[in-house]
């Protein structure tokens, strides 16, 4: 987890705190929406991830829309949502690689478009 918040404050330059709760809120929406096996591979694989998914917001209505409002509850502009997801998505395709990523991806109805 400390590697994954550090990239992604270097690269969003997001505060290492709203990181730490955008990797919860995402990966906690992931599991409502996406294919569980992918999900949670990706989680076993970064190591703290199951503590920020527990310590994250419960998955709400709004979908997409809804996951947004909640990382900017935790801190980020709009800019940063959507390069935190990114950045979040690049890390699980080097954790879990492209086919279990795209699948992943395909499966969250519009996430494709977002990242």
């Amino acid at each position: 987890m400390d590697e994954l918040v550090a990239r992604l404050v270097a690269n969003t330059g997001a505060d290492p705190e709203a990181a730490k709760k955008a990797v919860g809120i995402i990966l906690n929406f992931l599991q409502s929406e996406g294919p569980a096996d992918k999900v949670a591979a990706l989680i076993a694989q970064t190591p703290g991830a199951d503590a920020a998914v527990a310590a994250a917001p419960e998955v709400g209505f709004g979908g997409l829309m809804g996951v947004a409002n909640q990382l900017m509850g935790a801190g980020l502009d709009m800019g940063q949502v959507q390069s935190v997801t990114k950045e979040l998505v690049a890390y699980a395709r080097e954790k879990l690689g492209d086919e279990a990523v795209n699948e992943l991806v395909g499966s969250v109805p519009g996430l494709s478009s977002f990242v």
